[in-house]
């Protein structure tokens, strides 16, 4: 045979049962397609904000900051101290400026028309000056006027269409102490309604000070904008030397790239990792219904093979022949993969913008890699998964064309069991060790991937046994039927394990978030009962940087009340402990020892004073501190002092990790708040008459929510529910491909017993029996799968958390929620029935003499 031989039998194979590889075709396209999708996306957001913040900064060529940053772990951008606003003046002297103006910002939150706070669930909620330049100010006015005098607001369009607000509107601002305004024009950021979910609320210069800094004449940043004739380096050039130590200027260009790398850091990354984290999962399933297609395929063909063989093809000329096959489904899949991901991001596009997401228009963003990359990996993953049966096709012996059928032997080998069971030994000990013993994520990870590993190769062992306890029923309440069905699971344990083990992973993957997302629930309840000995919290929202925060007034107001024993606020302040930066408990320290449970306490609480500090056992361990020593602490406004260590406490979970005093922080303080007022009542007081009491004054405040001991810790485990939502949606398309395998498989294997099947009908079997005898069979192989990813599933939760606790200071409780795997069991096997549907129907519709004479 020449060498295009191979190609032609391909392709007169791939036009011959063009059915065959129709599930095959389907499950690349999808995993390409959601690949292509997110990769398209995070281009387009990408440029998106690049424009966004481009027009924006336009008209501002310099921008006067603080020099330095005090950032947190945790947090990529730092925490700036601010610069004085007298500033202006010198460097409007300088030459070749035209206009300088004080941003002056901070956190501002709107009452919507409802009364409900218009965002704070992540993205921030500002609000700051407005600047009267139109060129220096990021904001254009849209709709109305600036604000003139005090009370009078501008907010972006965006946050008035969430919130309902109209142009000569009187709401409150939380900025965090109430402010009553009025809203007087409407703004656009960058050509948009607004940036994302961010709101800002415009104000006078002078309320801006009073509401949003610490002291008059400071402002967070300088607005520069250059004359004629001056470029942006040039005058950076020209105001260095006139500013003071601690003070540096850039270009606009590069605030508007630092903004922009902000957002792509925080968000983009995480927010396209994580597509990318779904698509992986998408391509390994489809992995499994590829390969077992092929299998099957080659399974079908052994006779024309060994034809083949016979006739003097070669080894390497039958398996060339599977290959190219595998090569033009990869490819022509992998294209109108392509295809399908540009649609999907056009809809995003689409979509985003009706959920408050600015999504430019116009064409879309599509690089060369946003291509290449999922095409490349769809011929790759098509390829390897047709490369094992290709091989195997190309040892098809001559004298295999005598034979009738092949017998699959996998469920019996002891070979794969011992190989398979000393796998799954190995797997165990690594992620003992890693989770237990000298606790690593990287070694929990590899005993993790050892684990699924050992699960394929045990899989045909275990189905043999896995169909027969799960299919015992099938006999007594469907008869001959359920046996028949449970005996052609039985028939090819390698093909019934292939088959379930797309449908493991993806059940296995819901499973493990499942039971991660019930122990981070667990772990926060236990987090509150333990720490929280108050009745009732105040909060604000704990979900991202949005929101305004408490005033650091309301906690004293309730302690006023004859109903409360002790009401104490937990403000939050940033430091460099010994030069590190470090988030601070700006509390009462006395108070908060009586409404949390700190632990063992270590040295007194009760006489922090101005130069004190407490902290948590852990950091004194890694800091090598005791009560008594002294650590230096420096502050964002530039200004460092010496703090005596007054005691170690033992738990920091609710409290921080670094307590001190507000008149301690008070000098370094900027815009003052609270996250959350713990109060304890008096006595006898009940808890609904405590909480109304409470709600009455936090009324005066803005209205935060009041919550009981059990009401605030659901709510802080509230965005655990609404990631797991999102996580089973992007889920659903890897549990679509599995069950296009689980279809696929059983549309091929009705099309290999095709003459079985005439026969079954010819000697009695109805077409309703043969439709429920595949369904049957459907359903038993999703139970196996179900099952085994269940178990998986569980068991990786479990490692995930041990691994969290190990690699946190706070104890992280598992929890197993029979529940809800209860109802991933039943969407398991439901969609197993689902899947049998097609193949079921096409089995019931074969001609009995056409079937019976089938070679």
């Amino acid at each position: 045979m020449n060498a295009p031989v191979p190609v032609r039998l391909s392709v007169s194979s791939l036009r011959s049962h063009k059915r065959r590889f129709a599930g095959t075709f389907l499950a690349v396209v999808l995993g390409v397609a959601f690949l292509t999708g997110t990769l398209v996306m995070g281009d387009t957001l990408r440029a998106s904000f690049d424009t966004l913040f481009g027009n924006a900064a336009g008209g501002t060529d310099a921008v006067v900051r603080s020099a330095d940053a005090i950032t947190t772990p945790g947090e990529s951008q730092g925490v700036r101290q601010p610069v004085g606003t007298e500033l202006v003046r010198t460097l409007e002297r300088v030459d070749g400026v035209a206009a300088v103006a004080p941003s002056i910002q901070g956190a501002g939150q709107l009452v919507g028309a409802n009364g409900d706070p218009i965002g704070g669930q992540g993205p921030p909620t500002l609000a700051g000056n407005w600047i009267t330049d139109p060129e220096l100010n990021p904001y254009r006015l849209a709709e109305g006027r600036a604000p003139q005098k005090s009370g009078e607001v501008v907010v972006n369009r965006g946050t008035a269409e969430k919130g309902g607000l109209a142009i000569g509107d009187t709401t409150t601002l939380r900025t965090p102490d109430p402010v009553e305004v009025t809203v007087v024009g409407l703004a656009t950021f960058g050509g948009e309604d607004g940036m994302a979910q961010v709101t800002f609320t415009g104000m006078t210069r002078a309320d801006a000070e009073k509401y949003l800094t610490a002291r008059p004449g400071e402002a967070a940043s300088i607005q520069v904008r250059a004359g004629p004739g001056v470029g942006q380096r040039e005058l950076v050039d020209r105001l260095t030397p006139v500013l003071p130590d601690g003070v540096e200027a850039i270009t606009g260009q590069e605030s508007a790239a630092e903004n922009t790398d902000m957002i792509s850091s925080q968000f983009l990354t995480l927010f396209t990792t994580f597509l990318l984290v779904f698509s992986g999962i998408a391509l390994l399933v489809a992995t499994f219904s590829i390969h077992n297609t092929f299998a099957i395929v080659v399974a079908q063909r052994t006779r024309e093979n060994a034809l083949l063989r016979a006739l003097g093809a070669a080894r390497s000329q039958v398996t060339a022949a599977t290959l190219v096959e595998a090569a033009v489904v990869a490819v022509t899949a992998s294209a109108a993969g392509l295809a399908g991901g540009i649609g999907i991001a056009a809809g995003l596009q689409a979509l985003f913008p009706a959920i408050g997401f600015p999504f430019p228009e116009g064409t879309l963003v599509i690089s060369a890699l946003s291509l290449l990359l999922p095409l490349a990996v769809g011929v790759v993953v098509c390829l390897g998964s047709a490369l094992l049966p290709a091989a195997r096709a190309g040892r098809t012996a001559p004298l295999a064309a005598l034979r009738e059928t092949a017998v699959d032997t996998s469920g019996a080998s002891r070979a794969r069991a011992v190989t398979g069971t000393a796998l799954l030994a190995l797997a165990l000990a690594v992620t003992l060790v890693g989770v237990l013993l000298s606790p690593s994520v990287w070694l929990a990870g590899l005993g993790a991937v050892l684990t699924l590993a050992a699960f394929v190769v045990l899989g045909p062992v275990a189905s043999a046994t896995a169909v027969r306890v799960l299919g015992v029923p099938l006999d007594r309440l469907r008869g001959v039927t359920g046996g028949l069905a449970r005996r052609n699971a039985l028939r090819s344990p390698k093909r019934t394990a292939a088959t379930a083990g797309a449908l493991m992973i993806g059940v296995a993957v819901v499973s493990l978030f499942t039971v991660f997302g019930a122990s981070l629930k667990a772990t926060m309840d236990q987090t509150v009962s333990r720490s929280f000995a108050g009745d009732v919290a105040v909060s604000a929202p704990s979900f991202g940087a949005g929101g305004s925060g408490l005033s650091p007034r309301l906690a004293g107001a309730i302690q006023e009340l004859p109903e409360v024993d002790t009401a104490v606020g937990l403000g939050r302040g940033v430091a460099e402990v010994d030069g590190q930066g470090r988030a601070l408990t700006v509390t009462d320290p006395a108070a908060l020892n009586r409404t949390f449970d700190l632990g063992a306490v270590h040295g007194s609480l009760d006489d922090l004073g101005t130069d004190g500090i407490a902290i948590t056992e852990n950091e004194a361990d890694e800091r090598g501190l005791t009560t008594g020593d002294t650590t230096r602490l420096t502050f964002t406004d530039g200004h460092s002092g010496t703090f005596t260590v007054r005691a170690v406490y033992g738990q920091s979970e609710l409290a921080g990790d670094y307590v001190i005093t507000r008149a301690a922080w008070a000098p370094h303080r900027t815009q003052d708040s609270d996250t959350l007022v713990a109060v304890a009542f008096e006595d006898g007081v009940g808890a609904d008459a405590g909480k109304a009491a409470v709600e009455k004054v936090a009324d005066r405040y803005g209205n935060p929510e009041v919550q009981t001991r059990e009401e605030y810790a659901e709510s802080s485990a509230g965005g655990i529910d609404m990631m797991l939502t999102l996580v089973y949606a992007l889920l659903a398309l890897a549990v679509l491909i599995a069950l296009l395998g689980i279809s696929n498989t059983l549309t091929l294997a009705v099309h290999e017993r095709t003459r079985e099947l005439g026969l079954l009908r010819a000697v009695g079997q109805t077409r309703a029996q043969l439709r429920a005898m595949v369904r049957w069979e459907s359903v038993l192989v999703a139970a196996f799968g179900t099952v085994g990813g269940l178990g998986l599933g569980a068991f990786l939760g479990w490692v995930l958390v041990a691994a969290s606790d190990g690699a946190s200071d706070s104890a992280f409780a598992f929890a197993v929620p029979p529940a809800q795997l209860a109802v991933v069991a039943l969407v398991g096997l439901a969609a197993g029935a689902l899947a049998g549907v097609r193949p079921a129907r096409r089995a019931s519709r074969l001609d009995v003499l056409r079937a019976v004479a089938t070679e």
